[in-house]
Order: structure tokens, then sequence, then C-alpha cells
């Protein structure tokens, strides 16, 4: 198919610079769509526009190119740094990119604490800490964690630690701490085991499980029989967590194992981590944008991806075929890593075999994965199905909005909307409404959100705004463009009378279905039906308005518990002496909560700009 780039494209195409560096291709309204890089441009981003381009990926996402922008770097390295960082921060549509990279959640080792804890984080920084992942499964970090736990009896609490406090916390009467607070372990005592939980994470537990049979028979020679039990408990939970790390290399190994399966669009890449010649764990990490690109691409993207996040960079990576850009992602490597980094295609023996069986898991891994989306989508369409016949809807409701209220006797109302696009829940488009117009009325609160949805509805189609430059940012927003197939308020006649009052006033009565969920018999109320709906007990339909009505309860609930915190630390300091709107900004900017403020003396307060030394010994007053 023939294509002619606009005159201003073709301008830019004559211009571009002979150098490595990174290209960003927009479309009309000035997103980026494409990052990419070269190490010549000229040549690169003119091969878009040549007279025939063999993917249909490309022959689209030209047809949306409307301006071009260059970054030059001096070097093919600079320009793939680059790349990745532009990827990470626009996520541009066309790029093959990891899903919810950001995400991802990491054990983190505090390190650089005295007496360091170990929790689980989702974001990596540079203070001193050691990190392990990312894993794709929150919960199976936590089920590691409360595995380790009582192995090595690590800090979780938020305490001054100087071993002089009078008594310990729950966890320690229970074995789950070691004590520090209390004195029962010094400080070198307790970064000897948090190192050997370190090296236990990393697949060293021969020296530590050798520890504990020595501990054990020591302490049963010594009559310490509970101590002895104590050690044997131990050596269980390491024999489950060993259990699942499989010998297959030499001690000395330090690799990860790569390979990937695509299907109809969906690509799914598995990794296996060897360390110290152990099997220790393995991940899969689904990607977007794969459709149309080679399968060399694919792997490339995930590679720059994955380890520029990734917690350890290994010593050698075996992959299932060669990559264009080795060289560079080897020499990229070797800077995370401080040393030698080996991509490597293994053709025969032990490797060979490890990258075929990498394989194989990532096609029964998302195989596995299509048949559950493929249920959950049939589950879906049944659901609609079910609750466009009981409404005698023209279509199954594809967007379903749902409504509740959440306050303590009137006070710090909040209200919530939460929308269900296809049968799954959208939290793009979840809003929450701090209710100021009514105090312990449930129908007014309604009545206040509702009104307040539909007139950013009305704004948004005739776009006026009292605020002119809202307009554009506001047209964007499908929360409230988009009218719901099917509305519910939780509640029942008294609420849906309200609703449906709103409705009127805005002339949609006739546009918006809706309905009232009672709790007591999972009622549905509809207007103009003197009796109420009721879904079969096991019905799609029934399940998916219940899942609408406790996630429109959760998110109401939360928005109500973080305003009431906020008012009450509010009031709080507000009753302190000098401390007024702006001091008590800065007091709770600097120390992040009430509970460090309370802990900070008054000479740390006294130390934070804006707060005079009077101020800080009056707030240390009222709070101690």
């Amino acid at each position: 198919m023939s294509f002619t780039p606009p005159d201003h494209i073709r301008d830019i195409l004559k211009n571009l610079p002979q150098k490595p560096g990174v290209y960003l291709h927009k479309d009309k309204d000035g997103r980026i769509i494409y990052v990419g890089k070269s190490v010549n441009l000229r040549q690169r981003v003119r091969s878009y526009f040549a007279k025939k381009v063999d993917r249909t990926k490309t022959e689209r996402l030209r047809r949306q190119i409307a301006d071009i922008e260059i970054i030059t770097t001096d070097s093919e390295l600079e320009a793939l740094l680059l790349e990745m960082n532009l990827i990470k921060k626009h996520r541009p549509r066309y790029n093959v990119q990891l899903k919810d990279d950001k995400r991802m959640p990491y054990i983190k080792v505090h390190w650089g604490d005295n007496f360091p804890k170990v929790t689980v984080t989702r974001r990596m920084v540079r203070d001193g800490s050691r990190y392990f992942g990312p894993y794709t499964s929150a919960w199976a970090v936590h089920q590691t964690l409360d595995l380790l736990r009582k192995i090595f009896p690590y800090l979780t609490c938020d305490r001054t630690i100087n071993g002089r406090d009078s008594r310990a916390c729950l966890y320690y009467d229970i074995k789950l701490c070691s004590g520090p607070c209390i004195g029962a372990v010094n400080r070198a005592g307790y970064r000897a085991m948090i190192q050997q939980l370190m090296d236990f994470l990393n697949g060293k537990s021969e020296h530590i499980v050798a520890q504990l049979e020595a501990r054990m028979h020591k302490a049963a020679e010594n009559l310490q029989f509970e101590k002895a039990a104590e050690i044997r408990d131990q050596l269980r939970a390491v024999g489950k967590v060993v259990a699942k790390q499989k010998v297959i290399a030499a001690a000395n190994t330090d690799q990860d194992v790569i390979a990937f399966a695509r299907e109809k669009g969906d690509a799914c890449a598995q990794v296996f981590f060897i360390r110290h010649g152990k099997l220790i764990g393995r991940e899969y990490f689904l990607l977007d944008g794969t459709e149309g690109e080679s399968d060399k691409d694919v792997l490339q993207d995930f590679l720059t991806q994955f380890y520029d996040s990734a917690a350890h960079i290994p010593k050698e990576v075996l992959l299932p075929h060669e990559v264009d850009e080795a060289l560079i992602i080897e020499q990229w490597l070797k800077q995370k890593r401080s040393t030698k980094v080996a991509l490597h295609v293994p053709q025969r023996g032990k490797k060979k075999a490890l990258v075929e069986m990498a394989a194989t898991n990532a096609a029964d891994t998302l195989a596995t994965l299509r048949q559950q989306w493929a249920a959950d989508r049939s589950k879906h369409v049944t659901a609609m199905a079910e609750l466009q016949a009981a409404w005698s809807l023209p279509a199954p409701p594809s967007r379903i909005e749902c409504y509740d209220i959440s306050h303590t006797q009137g006070a710090q109302t909040v209200g919530s909307m939460v929308v269900f696009v296809q049968g799954a829940p959208r939290k793009s488009d979840y809003r929450r409404f701090n209710v100021q117009t009514v105090g312990n009325d449930d129908y007014g609160a309604m009545k206040e959100v509702l009104t307040r949805r539909f007139q950013r509805y009305k704004d948004t189609l005739a776009g006026e705004l009292h605020d002119p430059r809202q307009i554009g940012k506001l047209k964007k927003e499908t929360a409230w463009s988009l009218l719901p197939d099917l509305l519910i308020v939780d509640g029942g006649k008294g609420q849906l009378a309200m609703a449906l009052e709103v409705l009127a006033q805005f002339g949609l009565a006739e546009e918006v279905p809706l309905a009232g969920l009672a709790k007591r018999e999972e009622e549905l109320f509809v207007p103009g039906q003197r009796h109420s709906i009721l879904l079969p007990r096991r019905s799609q339909g029934l399940y998916l308005v219940q899942r609408a009505r406790d996630e429109a309860h959760r998110f109401a609930n939360e928005g109500h518990r973080k305003r009431r915190a906020k008012v009450g630390v509010a009031s709080i300091l507000d009753s302190v002496p000098g401390v007024g709107k702006k001091r008590r900004q800065i007091l709770l900017s600097h120390f992040g909560s009430l509970d460090e403020l309370r802990q900070a003396t008054a000479e740390e307060i006294g130390s934070v700009p804006g707060i005079p030394l009077e101020v800080a010994e009056a707030v240390k007053a009222h709070l101690a």
C-alpha cells in the first residue's frame, strides 16, 4: 500500500543527522506513540516512510505520525539508555512493554540501618538497602517471608532500637523477632543473622543448615530441649524453602535463563534464576505491544526493560536466540554489575536444555493464562446478558457505575463512584467525592454525589467550565464524559428515588437505566416497578452486581478513613498554641506522620525551618 507523508514530515526526513540517537514519533495531539533508537538516525527514521514496509504495525504507526522529534547522542549505549528512560516515562502505545512493570514487588533488606528490617516494596531507591526480585506475585513474596521469619526472626516494628526497652512486643514472645529492643541480641549478632537471610535468598543454604544442625545438637546435649525444639522447627522451615531450590549447575554458577512464548498477540517471558548452582526461583512476565514484532525485537526489548529494574545482574544470561544489539546490552549490563556480563545462546548440552525448559514453561504459562482469560470473558458476557434480560435493556450493559456513601455520624462524609467495563473494574475511572452540603443524611449525600457527577458530564459535553484552563483536561476524562449503561446505588427505595430525581434534573431519566441494591435480600429496586428484581443466587449477573457494590463500599470506606485521619491530625495540631494551617503543613511534611512527630525531640522540631523553638516546645508538651 503506497503512502506519502505530509510535507512537514518530508522536510524533517531531509534534515535528519547520520548520528546515533533516539527518535520520538508523535500523533496529531502531540502524544508520543513510539520511541526508537538507532546508530544512524537518518537511515532508521526514513525506513518508516519507504514505499513498502514489511510490517502491518509499521503501516498503522506511520499513518498516525504527525511530528518527529530527534535527540542525538554520543554513542549507541547512550541511545539505549535514553530510549529506555523515555519508554518508561511515556509508555508509548506502539512500543513493546512489560505489563505492570512499575508495580512488581521486591524484598527489601534495610541494610543501611543499624538493625535492618525486612520489608516488601515496589520501588528501589539508592539508600544502602539490598533488594531481591522483582517478583510477579506479592502473595508469593509474603509467603516466602513468612517462612524466612521463622528461620531468621527479623524486625518489623518502627521502634528506635537501643537495647534498653523494658519489654519486647508479642513477636518476641512467639519467636518471630530476636528482641534487639531489649538487648536479647546485639547489633553484630543481629546483622550476622540478616546476612544469613540474604545469603539464603541468594541460594547459599548449606552452611546455614549445617550451623542450625550443630546448634540443635549442642542444645540437646546441654539438656536445653526447648531451645533444641525451636531450632528443629527452624530447620523444617528451611527444608520447605530448600526443597524448591534444585541443584542444576556448578556451585559457582550465577546465571539467568530467559525464553518466551507468543500466541495471537500475547507474549509471555519466563526467567529462571540460578544462583550458586541452584534454581532459586522463576518468574513469568507478560508483554504488551508485541504484535507484528520479530522474536529478536521482543527479546531485546524484554532484556533492556527487565534488567533496567532487576535487583541483581548475573554473570551470564542464557537466551533462545541472538539479539542484534548484544554487544551494547552486554556493555550496559557490565556497567550495572561492575564486572563482565555475557549474553550466551547455547547450542547443546545442559545450558541448551535449560533454555528449552524455560521456553516450555513460558508456553505452558501462556496457555493457562489464555484459558483463564477466556473463562473470565465468558463469565463477563454471561453476567451482562443476564443483567440485560433482567432490565429489558436494548444491549448488554458494558459500562456499569456503582455509588456508595461512607461517614461516621455524619462527619467526613465521602461518596464513591466505581466503574466496571465489560464486567471488569476500570480503576482509572474510579472517583471519590468529599461531601460538603449535608451532615448525617445518606439521601442528601447521594444526591450531592450524583449531582456533581452528572454536572461534570454536562460540563464536559458542553465544554463549559468556570475555569477555562481545565476544559482540555476534562474532555479527555472518560470517567465524566461517558454515561453508564447501568447505574447502581447502594441502598433501597429511598436511595433509588434520590438518584432518579437527580437523573430527571439533568434530563437523563430515560437514558440511564437505574437500580438500587438493598443489602438484606440482595434485592434490586427499579423505577416504575412495584416489585423488586431477585436475580438467581448463583447467577453471574448477581455476582457482578455484588462485586460492583462491594467495590464501591470498599472505595468509599477507604476515602473516609483517609479523610478522617487527616482531620484528626489537623485538629490535634491546631489546638497547639502558635500552630496554624501553614505550620501544621510544614510539620507534617517534614516528619511524615503524627507518630514520627511525637517521637521527635523539641530540638528536632525546632530545627525545622519556620518553627520557632517555643512553638516546638509547645508541640512537644501537647503531644507528650
